[in-house]
């Protein structure tokens, strides 16, 4: 009797999903969450880039330290709040705004 071969997996997510799924069950809301702390963090940076500003620069129009803007551009901090997120979008003069599917406010504007 042959044994058949069973073909390995390249997939990322499928490995990632024998590997942490058994131990736990909720590790793609997890990376997921992760995903949006990058994606925010991106986001001010590559926005305070483009405006060509250091971060000391963009913390003395927000009227904080350049470590907290620091942290802000971290994707691995957790404690940013909405009302940090007005104050550099107004140090930035960029509108902020929060959509929940079709629906959105406007927190400020520039």
């Amino acid at each position: 009797m042959k044994r058949q071969r069973t073909k390995k997996t390249t997939d990322a997510i499928k490995i990632m999903d024998a590997v942490f799924g058994a131990k736990d069950p909720h590790w793609k809301q997890h990376v997921e969450e992760e995903r949006q702390k990058l994606a925010i963090g991106v986001l001010i940076r590559e926005t305070r880039e483009s405006l060509h500003l250091t971060q000391r620069q963009l913390a003395r129009r927000v009227g904080t330290t350049q470590s907290v803007i620091s942290r802000t551009e971290d994707a691995d901090y957790d404690g940013l709040k909405i009302e940090t997120l007005q104050r550099i979008a107004l140090a930035l003069r960029m509108p902020l705004a929060i959509t929940l599917g079709a629906r959105s406010i406007q927190l400020q504007k520039v």
